[in-house]
């Protein structure tokens, strides 16, 4: 079962929480003042409610209640392939195996010993996207310590170029090899470099907002790799291995890969067109329109920026296919966090209206329309433009 934090753990905790949202006070959206209202969105489903079954295996958000940066515990989303593992927090550990100069084991009260380190992250699944109406993300403050400082104190071998995660969980996958399928138990894990893994962002993590991860989010702890999709996040985490070689696990090598279509027309018959297999990793640039509100002053629209981490240069809105116009970005926004924006709608009128955001970062790129996708094979890494519709009485 979870275990608990201690009183001195919980009171550290606190503290830091108490400071970053002192240093934060201002990151939310105000609930509504007197004369105002939310204006419901009419492109939901009749009575839709992602949550209705509590017995469900993954949870999504409603985006439409996001009213901060982070996302409370019991909100915040979460999806697995394989079981929900109850692990014993006292008799877990960690191993650090393979191409380490001192093979290692890590019990959860040797990390909490250790000086923790916070992010504000928000992150989505791969999978998350308009069909899901964005429901697949969250943002959270994570509490750790740096996984560059677990391999240091392992020692990396010098033929070591890829650092495997294993987590707990397990279930059985069919490997297809040539015309031969096996019915095998696969161990969920996933890989990232040595380079990337020796950054100072990637965290184990084992509180989430000031409280003990629970099952759901991956106790006792949990991969965090800030600017990255979920699959990267492996939870359950139960043994870090170092290897020469890439991985090639189920997760890695084929259930997570985006084709493309690279030159020629992006017909599937045309021989100028290169399809391109890349593994899904860092996110790709969203923006995502969340909350209509009607004020005496007008109309307010808020919404959410989701990244690899990468400044932002701009948010823009357009109301019913006009011109793009200049939305806020809060300036508290924090590296990975999600990053929320607002936007003044002027002169809205009676009626039926579409509006849609798009995101611009500091290298030029520009959040994509649906249409731009089109030379996109499969589901993954959906980042195109979401355009809302609301009726204004």
């Amino acid at each position: 079962m979870p275990e608990q934090l201690n009183r001195r753990e919980t009171l550290r905790l606190g503290m830091r929480t108490a400071g970053l949202f002192a240093f934060i006070s201002g990151w939310s959206v105000p609930a509504p003042a007197e004369g105002e209202t939310d204006v419901p969105f009419t492109d939901y489903p009749a009575n839709y409610n992602p949550n209705g079954n509590p017995a469900a295996v993954n949870r999504l958000i409603d985006i439409r209640k996001i009213d901060g940066y982070t996302t409370p515990n019991d909100q915040f989303f979460f999806i697995q392939h394989y079981n929900r593992p109850e692990v014993d927090g006292n008799a877990w550990r960690l191993k650090l195996t393979g191409l380490v100069t001192r093979p290692t084991e890590f019990s959860l009260a040797d990390l909490k010993a250790m000086k923790p380190v916070d992010v504000v992250n928000g992150y989505e699944c791969s999978g998350n996207s308009a069909r899901a109406f964005e429901g697949l993300s969250s943002c959270g403050r994570f509490t750790g310590v740096p996984l560059s400082h677990l391999l240091r104190l392992a020692g990396v071998d010098p033929k070591a170029r890829e650092v495997v995660f294993f987590g707990t969980d397990r279930g059985k996958e069919d490997i297809v090899f040539r015309q031969q399928t096996y019915k095998l138990e696969q161990q969920f894990a996933r890989s990232i470099t040595l380079e990337n893994a020796m950054k100072p962002e990637p965290m184990l993590a084992y509180a989430l907002n000031g409280q003990a991860l629970d099952r759901n989010h991956g106790f006792p702890v949990r991969l965090i790799m800030p600017g990255w999709y979920g699959i990267a996040n492996v939870k359950w985490l139960a043994e870090i291995h170092l290897q020469e070689e890439r991985f090639l696990g189920n997760f890695q090598a084929r259930w997570y890969r985006t084709l493309r279509g690279v030159g020629g027309t992006g017909e599937d018959a045309d021989p100028g067109t290169q399809w391109v297999e890349n593994e899904v990793t860092h996110m790709q640039l969203k923006s995502v329109i969340s909350r209509v509100r009607k004020t005496p002053a007008g109309m307010q629209v808020f919404g959410f920026v989701l990244n690899d981490g990468t400044p932002l240069k701009s948010v823009e809105v357009s109301v019913d296919g006009g011109p793009w116009q200049p939305a806020v970005l809060n300036k508290a926004n924090s590296r990975f966090s999600w990053k929320l924006f607002t936007f003044d709608w002027k002169g809205a009128a009676p009626g039926d209206h579409v509006l849609v955001s798009r995101a611009t970062d500091a290298n030029g790129t520009v959040q994509p329309a649906a249409a731009d996708l089109k030379r996109k094979k499969t589901f993954l890494e959906d980042n195109a433009q979401f355009p809302r519709k609301i009726t204004l009485a």
